[in-house]
């Protein structure tokens, strides 16, 4: 059986293409007391508010034809933001090239965080060139989080 995130990304993902929109990610978590489902679209140029509402709209009804979630639930639509977090393939495949920072879960060397570029991903493991003479190989399973450093994220390996 599915998972709910996944469920609600096979609904999503054509009522974003109709839209002119592309399905960035799919969460569904509780936070506190309260359970949020938070679908993140993304489209060439930046979403705006507008798209936001478009998307809510267009899939509120079919969620709940669907019928997938017993509890009472938040339904947030959101873009990625500037320091999008990259998580599916899609993601790193566009991002190969591109700087990224990575939070990893326990330290290496002495680091938690690193930035530079993404040079190679095979779905489990990626490659970031963090300088000239230095490459750090880490599974996926090994981060706290990717994300784009589109805006510089945090200091050089602090």
């Amino acid at each position: 059986m599915k998972n709910t995130a996944s469920a609600v990304w096979d609904i999503a993902e054509p009522i974003a293409e109709s839209l002119g929109l592309i399905l960035w990610d799919v969460k569904f978590l509780k936070e506190g007391s309260r359970w949020y489902l938070r679908i993140t679209i993304d489209k060439e140029g930046g979403v705006g508010i507008d798209d936001c509402v478009a998307m809510h709209r267009a899939i509120d009804g079919p969620l709940d034809e669907a019928d997938l979630i017993e509890q009472s639930y938040n339904l947030q639509v959101q873009s990625p933001g500037i320091e999008r977090e990259l998580c599916r393939d899609f993601h790193f495949e566009a991002y190969l090239g591109e700087r990224i920072q990575v939070r990893l879960i326990k330290a290496f060397e002495g680091n938690r965080d690193y930035k530079g570029i993404l040079t190679s991903y095979d779905g489990d493991a990626l490659t970031i060139a963090v300088d000239e003479e230095t490459e750090l190989h880490v599974f996926k399973k090994e981060t706290s989080w990717i994300k784009a450093d589109d805006f510089g994220g945090f200091e050089e390996n602090e």
